[in-house]
């Protein structure tokens, strides 16, 4: 596949499902109420949908980034900052913009600038990651 600076790379629209927060709540064992209980939402000024998890969040990047480049094992690094919170029934799509392509002896070695964005929002959460593709 050739990559060149400047490309756009966009993953598909997911709509945060509130019922799968509460399924990561639990796995993740976090105690935190804002996940599953729209009352603890609402006292913290919120609004009236749970608050989705930054892991999850930050899996729809990293979903995004290994389907674009060939698998989960062709993610070499990945950071991201959170900018705002994303609530269950939210549409996002998350995203990303190649800032250098170096050609190594693993295939190419493509850096990106990443985001998340919430439709009607705008960004809730930027980074950079690299990648690795096929020769």
């Amino acid at each position: 596949m050739s990559v060149a600076v400047g490309d756009v790379v966009t993953g598909r629209d997911i709509v945060v499902d509130a019922e799968k927060m509460k399924i990561m709540a639990a796995l993740l064992e976090d105690p935190n109420p804002i996940h599953w209980d729209t009352r603890a939402v609402a006292d913290l000024g919120l609004g009236d949908a749970p608050v989705n998890q930054g892991p999850l969040n930050m899996g729809y990047i990293q979903s995004m980034l290994a389907q674009w480049a060939g698998g989960r094992d062709r993610i070499r690094e990945f950071r991201a900052r959170f900018l705002g919170n994303v609530f269950g029934g939210q549409t996002v799509r998350a995203g990303a913009e190649v800032t250098a392509v170096v050609q190594g002896p693993e295939g190419q070695r493509i850096e990106c600038e990443i985001w998340l964005d919430v439709d009607g929002v705008g960004r809730v959460m930027s980074g950079t990651a690299t990648v690795i593709m096929d020769k």
